[in-house]
């Protein structure tokens, strides 16, 4: 039950980010091919293993992780297809095109499927920090593997006691005297943390060198392959890095998430990235790549509920009209559970290709678009991924009882959405995130400017009084309390997520009402961008009070009376 969304991803990609603007190397021509080629790739080769995956999993044992039957196969033909390098950089291997691209085609993949997808995505964070903070020799050796997928890539962070807590890892290195590092400690939640997929697994960890200050500040990043380099640049003797078991997760189950141990026999050997005590911004670099990334996740699940539950509405026989049978698709309440599917994953689309638009545009030098991404990284994080479970639990709704039952798979993409608002930075971090560094960094410079652009074009009354109410919020929590603004950073970020999309799909319907193109598709567009402007924004307008309600609600109880 898969089919590339690859109309809605091209008009997205020409009229959201607007392509063209961006890369000149990026024809219609080649763009399509891209699209498409990239479509036949996944529902051939990964989509037929999303089940499989799903019931299957990955296994366990001393000599490490398996996964499940036809993955390896399958993972080979996406790196002999080269669909890895399309965004990587063309010096080491890569085609160089922009990033928008290459994410419509990791949204097909995790769209096809997800979990088998989060691989690409972490290498992916990888590249994006080896680029920007490793040295010459590191880029050489072990860029080229990555832009290919040859080797996958990891990020290191959360530790047993320190969950979000970044600053209390306790993961050690210490000098050799060579200019590298032993490394030692554990590590959890690690996707991917090992596999048999490729021949060398890049890890990057977040340790603490001797005598570095406490917290955040006395953090290095580090390199550590499983597999230490020959000097040809092959992969040589075994790094002391074992995987010590692989958690039993709620969904993504096709995603190995490991608990890793560094240097139980203190013979784990890494390198640093950057300067010493510059892991933070390091780790960053990945982090921020990843965020986006998870959004996009959002956009993979919501589209596959989609087409699921519009096929088994259009399928399923419930009642009888003028003596004939009538498809549930038909009755008023399905239609609209189907049509805000719909609105609601062509919305969180908008704003994840937006978002990476504007980084594309920034990394050619444009500031605003580089200080705007920054301000849109935690809006396409946390609404996107809200969306991806609203998206995925309305699926499970219009199945009925038969959503309940695994052998449906919509309760798999239920299952499979559920981690994307916790992990890299819950949901509740993003929104912190937003009204803390984002919006007192400028003082709401960027946030307001892009207000104001949106005040400009939008059209719709509902629309117009959400930005509005959004303006008046956010000079408000420029003056509050640090604890005000955080009790209302949530429907903040939601408010603001929602006016985004809204101006988003907004000017999708204004195209889309031109009729040129797929009457059918135009006809789809206009109506989802119709109804979330009519039905979704004025939604968000009931936020504004509890975007303005000061901390003190929150605490009128003692902690205790949760308990009662």
């Amino acid at each position: 039950m898969f089919t590339p969304a690859t109309a809605e991803q091209r008009f997205v990609l020409d009229h959201i980010v607007r392509l063209s603007e961006i890369s000149e190397e990026a024809t219609p021509d080649l763009v399509d091919a891209v699209l498409e080629g990239a479509g036949q790739f996944a529902a051939g080769e990964w989509a037929p293993l999303d089940r499989l995956g799903d019931t299957e999993g990955p296994r366990w044992s001393e000599q490490g992780v398996t996964m499940p039957t036809g993955f390896a196969a399958a993972y080979r033909a996406y790196v002999e297809g080269g669909w890895g390098t399309i965004g990587s950089p063309a010096e080491f291997g890569g085609q160089g095109l922009p990033v928008s691209l290459s994410i419509a085609v990791l949204e097909t993949l995790g769209t096809a499927n997800m979990g088998f997808a989060l691989a690409p995505v972490l290498t992916v964070g990888a590249i994006e920090s080896l680029a920007h903070h490793g040295t010459p020799e590191q880029q050489a050796l072990y860029l080229p593997k990555l832009a290919t997928g040859e080797w996958t890539g990891t990020m290191n962070l959360t530790e047993p006691q320190a969950g979000s807590d970044v600053g209390a890892l306790k993961t050690g290195a210490d000098p050799v005297g060579d200019g590298t590092w032993r490394i030692k400690g554990t590590k959890i939640y690690i996707s991917f943390g090992d596999h048999d997929l490729t021949d060398n697994i890049v890890h990057l960890v977040l340790a603490r060198t001797p005598d570095a200050p406490a917290g955040t500040k006395g953090l290095s990043l580090f390199l550590v392959p499983k597999y230490r380099l020959n000097p040809d640049g092959t992969p040589g003797a075994a790094n002391d890095v074992h995987v010590v078991s692989i958690e039993h997760k709620m969904g993504l189950h096709a995603s190995p998430t490991c608990v890793l141990s560094f240097g139980d026999h203190d013979d784990c050997i890494g390198e640093l990235i950057g300067p010493e005590l510059g892991g933070i911004r390091g780790m960053f670099t990945m982090m921020n790549n990843a965020r986006l990334n998870v959004g996009l996740q959002g956009v993979q699940v919501a589209e596959r509920a989609t087409q699921r539950a519009v096929a088994y509405a259009r399928e399923r026989i419930q009642g009888v009209r003028a003596g004939a049978p009538v498809a549930i698709v038909e009755h008023p309440d399905v239609r609209r559970m189907l049509l805000r599917m719909k609105a609601q994953t062509q919305a969180a689309r908008a704003l994840v290709y937006y978002a990476f638009g504007q980084l594309d545009r920034g990394r050619m030098g444009d500031a605003a678009a580089a200080a705007r991404v920054e301000l849109l990284t935690p809006l396409a994080k946390a609404h996107g991924t809200d969306l991806g479970n609203e998206v995925a639990s309305l699926g499970v709704q219009v199945h009925g009882g038969m959503g309940y039952i695994e052998e449906t798979g919509a309760a798999q993409h239920f299952r499979d959405a559920r981690i994307t608002p916790i992990y890299e930075g819950t949901n509740g971090i993003q929104a912190a995130d937003l009204v803390g560094r984002k919006l007192t960094h400028d003082g709401g410079a960027a946030l307001l400017a892009l207000l104001a652009e949106m005040r400009g074009d939008a059209e719709h009354a509902d629309l117009l009084r959400l930005i509005e109410a959004c303006e008046e919020v956010t000079h408000h929590l420029l003056g509050a309390e640090t604890d005000d603004r955080l009790a209302a950073s949530y429907p903040f970020l939601t408010m603001v997520s929602v006016a985004v999309c809204g101006w988003l799909m907004e000017a999708q319907g204004r195209i889309a009402a031109r009729g040129e193109g797929d009457p059918l598709f135009l006809g789809m567009k206009a109506a989802a961008a119709r109804f979330y402007v009519e039905q979704i924004v004025p939604e968000a307008l009931g936020l504004k009070a509890a975007a303005t309600a000061p901390a003190a609600l929150l605490y009128s109880v003692d902690a205790a009376a949760f308990a009662v």
